[in-house]
């Protein structure tokens, strides 16, 4: 076969993977998903300020992240954007966080929450932690509680403790029964 054959040959057998659709060509396995989805965990986990009264979620889809969940602090909403759009691969972030107005009230909740909770002898073990398992976010003297426990029986006494609040005008048990191991 001469190079010139060999050329056209060569471009044909090529032009066949350039015209399969975008989407396609840009399918990563789940690995790597899952990938991404450790890294986004690990940067929102080692923010400076992501503190008990803040709740950051995230959703991956191959290599795009949305980030919801409410913060006290308008830095950390964009510091948290900024971090995931460090990560090797991602290529859009949606940021949907959302920054609870500040309040002194709300202020005065938090730190009462927290005590009623953390304090709590039968809960002071998910004090332990760098990171609280147990997240806290008020808005408007509402409460919703985040993040996991290790049995019904905790998730029921925190709920128990927070609705036990002065000054509290609802609270929603989010809480997740995970066994730690």
């Amino acid at each position: 076969m001469s190079h010139r054959h060999l050329t056209s040959f060569m471009l044909f057998a090529v032009v066949p993977a350039l015209a399969l659709p975008y989407q396609a060509r840009h399918e990563i396995p789940g690995r790597a998903e899952e990938r991404v989805q450790k890294e986004v965990r690990h940067e929102i986990l080692m923010l400076p300020y992501y503190g008990v009264f803040d709740n950051i979620s995230y959703k991956v889809e191959k290599y795009n992240v949305t980030l919801m969940g409410q913060v006290t602090r308008p830095t950390l909403k964009t510091d948290s954007e900024r971090a995931v759009k460090r990560i090797e691969g991602v290529e859009k972030v949606d940021n949907q966080i959302e920054v609870l107005p500040p309040s002194p009230m709300d202020d005065r909740l938090r730190r009462r929450l927290y005590r009623a909770i953390y304090g709590y002898p039968a809960l002071e073990r998910y004090a332990l932690p760098v990171v609280k398992p147990i997240r806290i976010i008020v808005q408007n003297g509402n409460v919703t509680l985040e993040g996991v426990v290790d049995s019904e029986a905790d998730k029921n006494m925190v709920n128990l403790r927070a609705n036990g609040v002065s000054g509290i005008f609802s609270v929603k048990n989010n809480l997740r029964v995970e066994k730690s191991g």
